[in-house]
């Protein structure tokens, strides 16, 4: 007996991922695993296009509002559970369906990734961002170099958020980052689907998502965050779709100028998503509504 499959559909924002994956799911017995970084987050469903109540309840969903938005929740952590819903899902006879367009979610979970388990130490990483700031990010890359010279290679000096990073599992653990960074591919025969469409087709399709955001009342969700206390920083807060709202919740621009900003800032990331989507394993390109999509569970 062959090893159990593992179907990803995957693509950039507002290409089709939910409405093809439910349908799927609802032919082939399948439940969906979301890949998705922000639809974890409880209270925040219109920005994060949140599949709708119909579409939760065609299909079983899993890792779809698990944490609030102000909870901490690491790559390792989605790993974790991700793997554990495939697998409760295959020991139920169902098929998994992994859907979602976070690049980084998609690729540690279907290349293996080996994620070092250092949880964030916010004393050190300040710590840390002092001396950045007094000696130069160089000065800490340098540091980096000498202790794990294979990621200060993969590593710009500019990109201090990955520096501090790999100081700290390195300070932590004792062990480099790039040591305990290897990859052990999950044990399932692994599809990957890449849903494309023509690219200012999908330009058109996440425009008329902002506006259809807008007017189920995007402003008054993220008005309603602000109130309960979560702050811009927080990287649910700091998302796309919600920090585009801030100069308007602020007095500073109008409603029209920050959709406009979110319509820009939506291109730019599906421009960025795709070169996620080359590495993934077995990659297979599919136009949504293109024929033969419904052999994909034959």
């Amino acid at each position: 007996m062959g090893q159990p499959t593992l179907t990803a559909i995957v693509g950039p924002t507002a290409v089709g991922k939910t409405a093809l994956a439910v349908a799927l799911a609802r032919r082939v017995g399948g439940e969906i695993v979301s890949a998705d970084s922000r639809q974890i987050y409880r209270q925040m469903d219109i920005g994060t296009a949140k599949p709708s109540a119909e579409e939760l309840a065609a299909a079983p969903h899993h890792l779809v509002d698990i944490r609030d938005p102000d909870e901490e929740f690491s790559l390792a952590t989605y790993q974790d559970l991700a793997l554990a819903a495939i697998a409760d899902i295959v020991a139920r006879g169902r098929a998994p369906l992994l859907v979602g367009g976070t690049g980084q979610y998609l690729a540690a979970l279907l290349e293996g990734w080996q994620i070092p388990r250092v949880p964030p130490q916010p004393a050190l990483r300040a710590d840390l961002e002092r001396q950045a700031a007094e000696l130069g990010a160089g000065a800490l890359h340098a540091r980096l170099a000498e202790v794990d010279p294979a990621a200060a290679a993969q590593i710009a000096p500019t990109n201090l958020r990955r520096v501090i990073r790999a100081l700290e599992v390195y300070m932590v653990s004792g062990e480099t980052i790039s040591a305990q960074q290897t990859r052990v591919p999950p044990p399932y025969a692994i599809r990957t689907i890449w849903l494309q469409r023509d690219r200012e087709e999908i330009y058109r399709r996440a425009d008329a998502r902002v506006d259809a955001m807008l007017a189920a009342g995007l402003a008054d969700e993220v008005a309603g965050l602000r109130a309960r206390g979560y702050g811009w920083e927080l990287p649910s807060m700091s998302s796309l779709g919600y920090i585009q709202l801030r100069p308007f919740l602020e007095g500073e621009a109008s409603l029209e100028a920050c959709a406009e900003r979110l319509k820009f800032d939506t291109h730019s990331f599906i421009r960025r998503q795709g070169a996620w989507f080359r590495r993934l394993p077995n990659l297979e390109a599919w136009e949504p509504e293109g024929e033969g999509w419904t052999e994909l569970g034959g």
